[in-house]
């Protein structure tokens, strides 16, 4: 028995899950993490040197008093006999286009918050459980479902794939025909403005048809999570990683490479499952992850993490040299930066796990 073992219960092992996620479980999971719970526009602090977070709070606000009251188009789950509402002036939904850290979510999480319908009339997912939902509903299904919505919210809108881009636009042009407002970010790569990055301009241009129902909205600004924070902390050993997950009720520990070919074997629809009840994730040999597919599954369960505020405690290299100089420079980078970005926080979060 090693000293690590005498300190506690043993961790969990991430690699000894595999969760089976219902439909239903999908849709009332579709509200903002559990990060954003108690987020409100009264909570998020525009940097004062960056007019546009100050501007995109009273412009949100307005946007979520703008949809209360019945749908648009008076669609839904409005009586056939009542009288159909005047449509709402301007664009039914809004973009917001900024870089990695400048409070989007928040923002997006408050927009939810604030708008005047029960939680069971609004909608909050990122782009890939949208497609999630589709695929485990069903196209017609998950149009049937989200129609009598007032609000859909799509956190990290996505252009990477072709056909799920062609997917959610034809949902949305649906929903939107209902009546359902809509509201979406994705992210600008640091340092990339004008450069391969995901502007306004693409988004627009990418769900063809809907441009006319977006408002694009600005949000300039520097990570917040790198705003007067200390670097990242360096790595710790395995040894610590070890002692540390056994003195913490609810943590994991898993040697990183078996946890790669681990999330091969689990669809990312239910990464947010895998990580239930856990109050840290302890890594050992974190090292580059060997190719794409990987290491776009890494980052579905970092944004998984990330929500849920789940600490990771990790041994090995720093996560900022998980993915290749290639990766970096291809055409997922944007998902790599956010993932890098996350996971440091996340792992900054942890140091206090470890007795000093």
């Amino acid at each position: 028995m090693t000293e690590a073992d005498s300190v506690g219960a043993a961790p969990v092992s991430l690699c000894a899950r595999e969760p089976h996620v219902p439909a239903d479980r999908l849709v009332a999971e579709m509200v903002p993490p559990p990060r954003f719970d108690s987020v409100r526009f009264d909570t998020y602090i525009p940097d004062p040197n960056q007019p546009s977070q100050i501007d995109a709070v009273k412009i949100l606000g307005g946007f979520a008093e703008g949809l209360g009251g019945a749908h648009a188009t008076g669609s839904g789950k409005r009586r056939w006999f009542a009288r159909k509402p005047a449509a709402p002036t301007g664009p039914r939904g809004v973009y917001l286009d900024g870089g990695y850290g400048v409070g989007k979510t928040h923002l997006l999480a408050s927009l939810w918050h604030a708008t005047p319908a029960e939680p069971a009339l609004k909608a909050f997912g990122t782009f890939v459980e949208l497609t999630n939902l589709v695929g485990a509903l069903g196209f017609q299904q998950t149009v049937k479902t989200l129609s009598g919505h007032r609000l859909l919210c799509i956190d990290e809108f996505e252009l990477d794939d072709p056909g799920d881009t062609v997917l959610v636009s034809s949902l949305l042009s649906r929903l939107v025909e209902e009546g359902v407002a809509l509201a979406a970010t994705s992210n600008t790569l640091p340092g990339k403005l004008g450069e391969g990055r995901f502007a306004a301009a693409d988004f627009l241009r990418e769900i063809q048809g809907l441009s006319a129902h977006f408002r694009p909205l600005r949000i300039d600004g520097e990570d917040y999570r790198h705003r007067g924070l200390p670097e990242a902390p360096a790595p710790f050993s395995d040894e610590q990683v070890t002692k540390a997950a056994y003195a913490t009720p609810g943590a994991s520990l898993d040697d990183f490479p078996h946890l790669l070919d681990h999330l091969a074997r689990v669809h990312p629809s239910r990464y947010g499952a895998l990580t239930d009840g856990l109050t840290a994730v302890c890594l050992t040999d974190v090292r580059p992850v060997p190719d794409q597919s990987t290491a776009l599954r890494l980052v579905v369960l970092a944004d998984r993490l990330y929500d849920r505020e789940v600490p990771v405690l990790a041994s090995g290299l720093p996560f900022d040299r998980l993915f290749s100089e290639e990766m970096l420079k291809g055409g997922y980078r944007k998902k790599y930066f956010r993932a890098i970005s996350r996971l440091t926080a996340l792992a900054r979060d942890a140091k206090g796990l470890v007795e000093q």
